[in-house]
């Protein structure tokens, strides 16, 4: 089944000679073409769950899949290919490389592998200007509002054309029009373009743009709400 699928994940740190669980037993499944949000209080293990859906982190139990392969079962160098092609992070900060224009911060890991072509060059400029973006193509981030830099940080998300989208908090460095503006963004694209998408957020008044509502306390993630 194409999307993402948790069956039982449980994660435990250990902290000297005694050990924490942050995620206990999470099961469920973002579809393509669906965007869901995960709610809950800090060290509530939202972060840590997002970390394990993005091959950056391994459970200590139970099963991560992405389009039925199972994160648990690949390398290092396999996780690493899979986050390149597989995931696109939005996170709570642009973090846009300050000297690169907008246009060349979506065409920098491409270049760097020797793998850019000119459909890659055509696709940049279509994605940006989808995006409301296309006359700020050779604008430096210190030139863009922060509703602009988020976009360009949803551009880069999509540019490889993953899969799936995490996004971490979107929104917190943004006031509320922008706000609004940059999840409405996150989910027609998530739609359009059929990707399964995580969105961790704080920002109550985005869940209206969710399909499903989560929530987690404690390492304990339970349905909230259903917004359809």
């Amino acid at each position: 089944m194409c999307g993402i699928q948790l069956q039982k994940v449980s994660k435990q740190f250990t902290e000297g000679h005694s050990s924490v669980t942050v995620l206990k037993e999470v099961s469920f499944t973002v579809n393509s073409g669906e965007l869901i949000a995960i709610v809950g209080p800090s060290g509530s293990g939202k972060s840590t769950l997002l970390s394990m859906i993005g091959a950056l982190l391994k459970p200590t139990s139970g099963i991560v899949s992405v389009n039925d392969q199972d994160l648990t079962t690949l390398n290092a160098k396999q996780l690493a290919d899979f986050r390149l092609n597989e995931i696109g992070f939005i996170l709570q900060s642009s973090n846009l490389i300050p000297y690169l224009s907008v246009y060349d911060q979506l065409i920098l890991i491409k270049k760097m592998g020797g793998k850019f072509n000119k459909k890659d060059q055509q696709y940049a400029v279509e994605i940006l200007t989808e995006l409301g973006l296309g006359n700020k193509l050779t604008k430096m981030p210190n030139e863009l509002s922060g509703g602009e830099r988020q976009r360009v940080a949803i551009a880069r998300a999509l540019f490889n054309q993953p899969s799936i989208i995490l996004a971490d908090e979107p929104t917190a460095s943004l006031d509320s029009n922008r706000a609004h503006e940059v999840v409405k963004l996150i989910a027609s694209k998530v739609r359009k373009r059929k990707k399964a998408a995580i969105m961790v957020t704080h920002d109550e008044r985005m869940l209206g743009y969710c399909d499903k509502v989560y929530y987690m306390e404690d390492g304990v993630l339970s349905i909230k709400n259903s917004v359809m």
